[in-house]
This record gives C-alpha cells, structure tokens and sequence, in this order.
C-alpha cells in the first residue's frame, strides 16, 4: 500500500521497497499520464532488499490533486523536496519523460541530493521551436487531449508487453477525466515554457549519470538523448529498441544497465564532497 508525504502542493503518494542499506535508495520518477506502477517490473528485477522509492504526480495513480495547475516545475520541486525529506544524504534518480526532467533539475538545484542521475527518455532539452510550442499548446486543450490520447498513447508507447498495454491503459484512464486530464494538459502547457528548458543549465550537472533511450520513441527522439550526452561531461547513452517507455518494454535490459552504473557510483558522494 502506498503512503503519503507531505509537499507544498499538498500530499502525494509513493511506496517504498526494500531496506536501507549501504547502497545508496533509488527513486524512481514517472512519466507524465502515468503512475509508479510502471516500474513495478523493474523492481522485481533488482536485489533482492535493495531500497527503492517510486512516486505519482498530483492526480496521478493514488495522488491526490495538488494546489494550482500541475506543470513540469513543480513535478521537480516535488521531487525535491521528497528527495530531501526521505533520502537527505542522497539517492540515486531515475526519471521518465517528465521525471527525467525533474530527475535533471533537482540535480542541477540540489546536487548533494542526486548521487547518480539517470535519464530516461527525458523532457526538458528539445529547446522550444514553433512547431514545439503549437503541438503543446493543442496538447493543453483538455477535449484534445482526452480524444486523441488513444492514439498518441499507442505511437509512443510501442507496446509489445503486458507491462507496456497495462502503462497505455493507464495513461488512457488518466486523461479520460479530471483532475488527471486537467493535469496533463497543464504538463503540456508547461513544456513550451522557458523554465522548461535545462540545456543552459545542464552542463553544471556534476552527478554521474546515464541516459536510456528507445530508439522509436517519437515523442522524444533519440537525437536529444545525444544532445544531452554532449551537453552533460561524463553521461553514458544506451539505447534501447523501445518506445519511450522502456522500462516496461525491456526491464530486464533497464536492470542490467541500472544495476552495472549504481556499481560506479556508490563512492561519488564522498569523493565529490573531498574534491570540494
């Protein structure tokens, strides 16, 4: 059963696997439309014990609906301010689509938090061209939103798995009435905003960190993985043959790659704090 923390947009809900221990916790940070139970699959597929964390968005999954309008930024803040209250020495972040945003953001505000960064599939580097913010702004419109999210949901996700149709379903029920689909429809007002974009700011990030890509994703294509590759001294890029979900469609492969990169980082914090 999940639990609830306190945040200044009011409650939101997580669970927590395993036991705390000498390895650093993982937290794990959803796309948006989708809740915690996407990464189900990859938990199970870690060590036995190992200390996870994985949370939903305002009127995501069991969250309630937070104050005000839900955006990008305040899923980071969110993420930040759990991150301090439940990790306050550190955690290894995994995000998502929207939580690869907020993974990259609480890493750039907060670096003491953030020991390893992983990126996968991430919003937040696509810069902020015409054609990005007139697909967001007919995005924002909740009757469009909720009509064409069948379909959208199904070109992004490439599902080829019961954990990816189980994801789609998800995201489908999420945006079929409110508060979740005022919500999404607020994330994609946000994505066409100037706070929205971590490309200046990204090569400040110092947390090792490694990306996962689906090479189909079309919503955030394999190109700015690479972008981010350039942009962050030291990242790692694997790409995987997935839509922008792969955690459900190739946990195994996800487990792997998580599992060899928190093996390099468990030291960072210390070392970071001796170079400082």
């Amino acid at each position: 059963m999940p639990s609830l923390i306190d945040t200044s947009t009011g409650p939101v809900a997580y669970d927590e696997t395993g036991t705390p221990g000498s390895a650093p916790p993982l937290f794990l940070l959803p796309s948006g439309a989708h809740d915690r139970h996407d990464f189900d699959e990859l938990r199970r597929l870690l060590p036995a014990g190992r200390h996870t964390f994985a949370l939903d968005w305002p009127s995501h999954g069991d969250s309630p609906p937070g104050v005000g309008a839900l955006s990008a930024m305040r899923c980071a803040e969110i993420a930040e301010e759990v991150i301090a209250k439940l990790a306050p020495e550190g955690a290894i972040v995994l995000g998502n689509s929207v939580g690869g945003f907020a993974a990259a953001r609480v890493a750039i505000r907060r670096p003491e938090l953030v020991r390893g960064l992983v990126i996968v599939d991430g919003g937040g580097f696509g810069g902020r061209s015409p054609l990005t913010r007139a697909v967001c702004a007919l995005m924002a419109r909740p009757r469009f939103l909720r009509a064409v999210y069948p379909a959208f949901s199904a070109a992004y996700m490439r599902a080829r798995t019961p954990a990816d149709a189980r994801a789609r379903q998800t995201a489908i029920a999420t945006t079929r009435a409110d508060p979740g689909l005022a919500a999404i429809a607020g994330l994609w007002r946000s994505f066409a905003s100037r706070e929205h974009d971590l490309r200046r700011e990204a090569p400040a990030i110092t947390a090792p960190t490694l990306l996962i890509w689906g090479r189909r994703d079309p919503v955030i294509p394999r190109r700015i993985g690479r972008r981010i590759q350039r942009l962050i001294p030291g990242s790692q890029l694997v790409l995987l043959d997935t839509g922008h979900v792969p955690h459900t469609s190739e946990p195994g492969a996800v487990a792997a790659e998580l599992l060899a990169f928190a093996g390099t980082v468990a030291g960072a914090p210390a070392e970071r704090a001796a170079a400082a």
